[in-house]
């Protein structure tokens, strides 16, 4: 049923692509009632962005999402590294990197793992999971307008099936609407960076000869670099399917129609080296590499997220991560705000949280890019030059120096040298694992619906003041004392000493947020841990307590 100008949802999600169909997850499971709307009629059925990186996988996990996007990952399971050839038939072959984790060390930090999921068979994984938790996607469906004011935003739709338009009353809108995002262009939000790097078109093809010249060489990509025929070659399900982004230069007079199946047909045989392969074309997507980031995140009650809000090289998949990050970390501020547990304050935090992390890992991605010789990619003389940083230290390791967070180092960097899991506060926390009885959890699987308080040797004193938090300001707050007392809750594993690696004493605590990073950090004792967590609350939720209750 199209709503009516009576209607009204707490969040209005436009866009179902990755970000957007993220948001409806994050926003399902915390249990805010949300609209999402996407103008196309279908999930994407091109093979685009497939790494989703390990920080992006511990969302999904705690989402609830992470099995059964592996299991749709399962025919690139085996695939890794990112392979250079000047062909698949030739001599001159390196490895840029063989495996994404080389012995095995990523299991001490994180639960999780990389996930090689092509957009294709990951998008209907979220619709599916967003919508068992009750979010209510309509695809087919635009945005044509919208205005806000101090109350929410009215938005009117128009169903592309029927033509029909309604008017449906948000309270807050989510822009998860493209790099020409219309929503941005809007509310006249401007971007700054270097803009526009390569173009490519992105050619799907079968061909089932080409599984025989590539033989056990299980890449994620292999970039090819015949100077004659260059471009980057994907497998699909490393038998008949593939996907080869060819070089397109818009900027010399080049169109998409130049790209006949002829064309692209010889293309790919000389990239490959196979002069005889049987190719047949199946489908064609130009795609935009560019370097931007939006001057604002948003505008009153309305957010951008994801490509409306940046833009990234494809060399390190940072984009899609970034941008699904961006909806993990407005969907808990939304859901504090809506439930009354923050002020409208709070909202102000995200674009100071992520817009950091956007230029960083854009720069990060363009440098990347340069590095790896990406066809197409012409950088400016002396941009990317040397290595770049592991890509774990990006994806895992950005910090928030500034935002919701208190006692930060203003002086963190952003995207620091190397990989940090210590508890500082505005950094990740550490991932550990805990028994809860003969259930083996991860710290990171306590964050998601609340704030979190771990402490160990002064629980009872802890306790007492989380329930004097819970009364006074109505915030969703768990606390779990971690130790081998038959009191504890939970129990660290083999000995493990959580204090430590939290950077606290036993009898500290360590406050953490519903996205899983650290909120604030006590060292030591503290003499009044009511008096404490008081003033931590004011300060995080932008708001005073009632101090009626």
């Amino acid at each position: 049923m199209n709503p009516t100008v009576e209607d009204r949802v707490p969040v209005l999600v436009v866009g179902g692509s990755l970000v957007g169909l993220s948001a409806s997850l994050f926003l399902g499971r915390l249990g805010v009632r949300h609209l999402l709307v996407e103008k196309h009629s279908d999930t994407s059925h091109h093979p685009r962005g497939r790494g989703n990186n390990v920080r992006t996988m511990e969302l999904f996990r705690v989402a609830g999402a992470e099995d059964r996007i592996r299991e749709a990952a399962s025919v690139l399971a085996d695939n890794h590294g990112i392979l250079q050839a000047r062909s698949l038939t030739g001599d001159e072959q390196e490895w840029l990197f063989k495996e994404i984790d080389p012995g095995g060390g990523l299991a001490r930090i994180s639960p999780s793992g990389w996930c090689l999921c092509s957009q294709n068979d990951l998008e209907p994984v979220l619709v599916q999971c967003a919508r068992e938790l009750g979010g209510d996607l309509r695809f087919s469906t635009e945005l044509v307008s919208f205005e806000q004011d101090g109350q929410g935003v009215t938005a009117v739709l128009k169903s592309r099936e029927t033509g029909a338009h309604s008017t449906v009353r948000a309270d807050y809108l989510i822009a998860a609407d493209g790099p020409r995002s219309p929503v941005r262009e809007r509310l006249g939000i401007g971007q700054t960076g270097p803009g526009a790097l390569f173009h490519n078109v992105s050619i799907t093809f079968r061909a089932p000869g080409l599984a025989e010249v590539v033989g056990d060489r299980r890449f994620i990509a292999c970039y090819l670099t015949n100077p004659e025929a260059d471009g980057a070659l994907l497998p699909v399900d490393n038998h008949r399917d593939w996907v080869f982004h060819a070089p397109w230069h818009p900027e010399d007079g080049e169109t998409l129609e130049d790209f006949t199946d002829e064309r692209c047909i010889d293309h790919i045989r000389r990239a490959t080296g196979v002069p005889d392969l049987d190719v047949e074309i199946t489908g064609k997507a130009p795609w935009h590499a560019a370097e931007r980031v939006a001057e604002r995140y948003g505008a009153g009650r309305v957010f951008l997220v994801g490509d409306s809000a940046h833009e990234m090289s494809p060399t390190g998949a940072f984009g899609s991560n970034t941008g699904i990050q961006d909806a993990h970390n407005l969907a808990w501020k939304l859901a504090a705000v809506l439930d009354g547990a923050a002020g409208p304050e709070l909202l102000e935090t995200y674009e100071a949280e992520r817009q950091p992390v956007a230029r960083e890992t854009s720069a990060r991605a363009s440098a990347r890019s340069a590095e790896h010789s990406h066809p197409g990619y012409v950088p400016a003389p002396g941009a990317g030059g040397g290595r770049q940083r592991g890509v774990l230290t990006v994806a895992l390791g950005y910090c928030y120096p500034r935002g919701a967070v208190l006692d930060a180092d203003p002086e963190l960097p952003v995207v620091p040298e190397a990989l940090r899991s210590t508890g500082e506060p505005g950094t990740r926390a550490p991932h550990m694992w805990l028994r809860d009885g003969d259930r083996r959890r991860s710290t990171l699987d306590l964050y998601e619906s609340s704030f979190v308080l771990l402490t160990g040797s002064d629980g009872d004193m802890w306790r007492t003041a989380v329930k004097g938090a819970v009364q006074r300001f109505d915030v969703r707050l768990d606390c779990y004392l971690i130790g081998h007392e038959p009191d504890d809750d939970l129990a660290p594993e083999e000995g493990a000493d959580w204090a430590e690696k939290h950077g606290t004493t036993p009898e500290g605590a360590v406050l953490v947020r519903p996205d899983g990073f650290v909120a604030w950090r006590a060292e030591g004792r503290v003499a009044d841990p009511e008096a404490a967590l008081r003033e931590v609350f004011e300060g995080l939720l932008c708001r005073t307590p009632d101090l009626t209750t």
